[in-house]
């Protein structure tokens, strides 16, 4: 495989996760379990004061969903676009994807730890995708 077609699959599969991620984000508070809509009620409605403004847990798990989206998005896009200049600045691009690998590799690990594995391994494959299209540029 060469380093575009590495780069699109990586993207491809970033894209996936953020589709998905974006299913459960805006679903979280939906249960039917009493323990757990127990437990979402008490994130959600107590408020408490935080660096100048009245916030719930329930806002800040709201908000790092967002921004999960967002830097989801935003590598979609980045290798992409890398994906179709990949000829463009050789030793740029090389350096940016291996910076994006191992922020994957990182991110990865942080979803196999704190989440669960079908989101974990999503994320480590675009890693591996990214890692080999550099190597490949190389």
């Amino acid at each position: 495989m060469n380093s575009k077609l590495l780069l699109r699959i990586a993207a491809g599969l970033l894209f996936l996760h953020l589709f998905l991620h974006s299913i459960g984000h805006n679903s979280w508070q939906k249960t039917n379990d009493p323990i757990k809509q127990g437990v979402i009620n008490q994130m959600v409605d107590h408020k408490f004061y935080f660096m100048g403004t009245d916030r719930s847990m329930g806002d800040y798990f709201v908000g790092y969903g967002y921004i999960v989206t967002i830097g989801l998005g935003l590598l979609t896009v980045i290798l992409w676009f890398i994906s179709n200049a990949l000829n463009e600045s050789k030793q740029l691009n090389y350096k940016i994807l291996m910076t994006i690998t191992v922020g994957l590799v990182v991110w990865s690990i942080d979803e196999f730890v704190f989440f669960f594995p079908f989101a974990a391994g999503i994320t480590l494959a675009a890693a591996v995708c990214t890692g080999f299209a550099a190597v490949k540029l190389r």
